[in-house]
């Protein structure tokens, strides 16, 4: 084969490549975009780390009720560290912690992790989720660690719709009354309590009985 024709197909079988791993990068783009997540804020001091913290607020602007706290903590330390207060700054707010189980406090094991936010895990509620800051804004966050003390950096306002609706608020402002049906059974004073069973019909629960209480359930 000529020179010519050597450096010819060497050119076509590099543009070969070079279009298959164009359209690999746009494939993966496109996966990716699928799946993309905002940035979220993070930091690392000594031992502990705080990534996707967020302060997610109702997702409608006007509702009233709590706003929560977002974030993932990892202690790479070897000893465990309590999470004694989260606070923001300058707003005279307070932020409620609860351990996921609801009891005890928060505390992040030596060489693990804590999620704060989202279903069954740890939360952080400010009541007054208006004074938490307006949507779009940076709010201040101070973590205080029982080892690391004091840690602050800013958090993203964000409401709780798309990606964040599962880590959001679980106290939503309170939806219009359904109107009852016609014909439905309604409750007689001095008589036991009706309650819907599975099938659709009622199920009589005598006043004063033991009711099993739901599991509390615990992402921004």
């Amino acid at each position: 084969m000529s020179r010519s024709l050597r450096h010819g197909a060497l050119a076509a079988t590099a543009l070969v490549f070079s279009i298959a791993a164009l359209s690999a990068c746009s494939a993966g783009n496109d996966a990716q975009t699928l799946q993309v997540r905002p940035d979220n804020a993070a930091t690392a001091v000594d031992s502990i780390k705080i990534q996707n913290l967020n302060i997610i607020t109702q997702p409608e602007p006007d509702a009233e009720g709590p706003a929560v706290i977002a974030a993932t903590l990892f202690n790479d330390g070897a000893k465990p560290e309590t999470v004694e207060k989260i606070a923001l700054p300058g707003t005279g707010t307070t932020v409620e912690l609860k351990a996921a189980k609801g009891k005890g406090p928060l505390v992040v094991p030596a060489g693990g992790r804590v999620i704060i936010g989202g279903k069954n895990n740890a939360s952080a509620v400010i009541e007054d989720g208006r004074r938490a800051g307006t949507n779009g804004d940076v709010q201040t966050v101070a973590f205080t660690f029982s080892e690391t003390g004091d840690i602050e950096l800013g958090a993203a306002i964000v409401p709780a719709t798309s990606f964040f609706e599962k880590f959001g608020p679980s106290a939503l402002p309170s939806a219009e009354p359904k109107a009852t049906p016609s014909g439905s059974a309604s409750e007689t004073p001095g008589s036991a309590s009706e309650t819907p069973g599975e099938s659709g019909s009622p199920s009589a629960t005598p006043s004063g009985s033991a009711t099993p209480s739901d599991d509390a359930a615990a992402e921004h």
